[in-house]
């Protein structure tokens, strides 16, 4: 449903509002990708300057517009602090699949956020865009991740039904359809 994509569907819970990347938000998301715990299970450069971080804002803002991928901010009502990123993303017209990425700063790790952003934009791929499957990558030593993939129902690809392993590289890839109840 790419009807979906404009204007941008901002999302919220109960703590958190899931809205549009800003340039306004360059200095937390340097800060969030320069973060040495965040990067630890990234396959990404250590650092991101304020110039690559606005170059970011750009390219994210311009695939929403293409209609190739939905990047929320976590901010956290209230205080509207910053808290971390979630996507879908590797979306194509005409498939019924995205990939499901996130980041949370460690400020905010350990306090149910990932959890509560992760099950809205869940819901909202597979009630408004009508997808069949999200899919998931993890490195193996991202025990956090991994656990947190499993409660929110996905399952382990083991046979790489979903993605080859040699897409999957050194991750593990886990996979959920639109009729997998949590």
């Amino acid at each position: 449903n790419l009807a979906a994509f404009h204007p941008f569907p901002e999302l919220s819970t109960d703590r958190l509002l899931l809205r549009q990347l800003r340039f306004a938000d360059v200095h937390s998301l340097v800060e969030l990708r320069s973060n040495k715990t965040v990067n630890q299970h990234l396959d990404r450069p250590a650092t991101m300057q304020t110039e690559e971080a606005n170059s970011f804002i750009e390219l994210v803002n311009r695939r929403i517009s293409n209609k190739e991928l939905l990047y929320w901010v976590i901010s956290l009502k209230g205080s509207g602090n910053f808290a971390g990123a979630i996507c879908l993303w590797n979306m194509e017209a005409g498939k019924d699949r995205a990939e499901l990425g996130y980041e949370l700063h460690p400020d905010y790790q350990g306090q149910g956020i990932m959890q509560e952003a992760l099950q809205r934009v869940v819901q909202f791929g597979f009630d408004t865009l009508q997808l069949a499957l999200i899919l998931a990558l993890t490195k193996p030593a991202n025990k956090a991740s991994e656990k947190l993939l499993v409660k929110n129902a996905f399952r382990r690809d083991e046979d790489h039904s979903y993605m080859s392993s040699e897409n999957a590289k050194d991750y593990l890839v886990y996979y959920r359809t639109s009729g997998d109840k949590n």
